[in-house]
């Protein structure tokens, strides 16, 4: 019988589990559950006979990929998937996948969520600013951007993007201004919501003389990944302008120091935030569960994440 190990450290509802059994129930496969794990002696000894996982911001490295004899697709319930190592997965013959789209609403939610308690100096019981007017620039426009895209016009905020492999034309289309490029996002924008994925070419991208282009009172909102913004960077910077505030729902590597020197000015959850919702939970593990039927019985791609 097909075996399908759900490995989360974090795990998903127990409605987002019902959900994934009951996918696989009908595919007449059998379930495994790796829960709360604390070791990865654990999941390197539950996924030896498994036939495809399904994670979630767990690391399946090459050394996963070694205990996984059997292993022949692992999916990533939710849009990002630096966590998997896909050049080891190629070398195994493991197709990777994602499940995009699925959270992005959660994410989209969480951006004005941070940004009406940032503007609103932290709900400090000081006099603070509106949305309303504010222009966003939003820097990437896959699932998530247009989902800020669609909210921020609720908040009747002038909209603007900017993404490199995304045509100027489809986000015209969206209603939404295209900038010709990042720099003039963070010039022209009173606030710029960062959605871009950690690769090569984005790790401390948001740098220093980037961030320092924009307006007066700039705020920078980050729910995509640590690792695109330039720490030292940015606290220099906010060293030097005392009218920037920094929102993010991942925890800087710099943390502390941030929130030691920016007091009313920098804000991070505790944890990462953007899907922690009971809708994106369910919809991102349910794909996820169709996504590993549809290859192993249809031989399915479409959200392959790796040659």
């Amino acid at each position: 019988m097909t075996k399908v190990l759900i490995a989360t450290e974090k795990p998903f509802s127990g409605v987002a589990v019902k959900g994934i059994k009951e996918v696989f129930d009908a595919a007449g496969y059998e379930v495994a559950m790796l829960e709360k794990y604390t070791e990865k002696s654990q999941l390197l000894d539950a996924v030896k006979d498994a036939d495809a996982m399904i994670i979630r911001s767990d690391k399946v490295d090459a050394e996963v990929l070694d205990a996984a004899k059997q292993l022949k697709i692992v999916v990533r319930a939710g849009a990002g998937y630096d966590n998997i190592d896909l050049a080891a997965a190629t070398a195994h013959k493991v197709v990777a996948m994602n499940t995009p789209g699925q959270n992005a609403n959660s994410v989209a939610e969480l951006v004005f969520g941070l940004l009406v308690f940032g503007v609103r100096n932290f709900f400090n019981g000081t006099s603070g600013t509106e949305l309303k007017g504010k222009k966003l620039g939003i820097l990437a426009f896959g699932n998530v951007g247009r989902n800020v895209a669609r909210i921020a016009k609720g908040f009747d905020m002038e909209v603007a993007a900017y993404d490199a492999y995304c045509p100027a034309e489809a986000i015209e289309a969206a209603g939404v201004k295209a900038a010709k490029s990042q720099e003039e996002l963070f010039e022209t924008c009173d606030i710029v919501s960062l959605h871009i994925p950690a690769t090569a070419e984005t790790k401390q991208s948001i740098n220093y003389d980037l961030v320092g282009k924009m307006k007066k009172g700039g705020i920078l909102v980050n729910t995509a990944r640590k690792e695109v913004v330039d720490e030292p960077g940015l606290i220099k910077l906010m060293e030097e302008r005392e009218d920037l505030k920094y929102l993010t729902d991942i925890k800087p590597d710099a943390d502390a120091e941030f929130a030691e020197k920016f007091a009313g000015r920098y804000f991070a959850t505790p944890k990462k935030m953007g899907a922690q919702t009971a809708e994106a939970n369910v919809n991102a593990g349910i794909a996820a569960a169709n996504q590993i039927v549809g290859f192993l019985r249809d031989g399915v791609t479409k959200f392959q994440v790796n040659k």
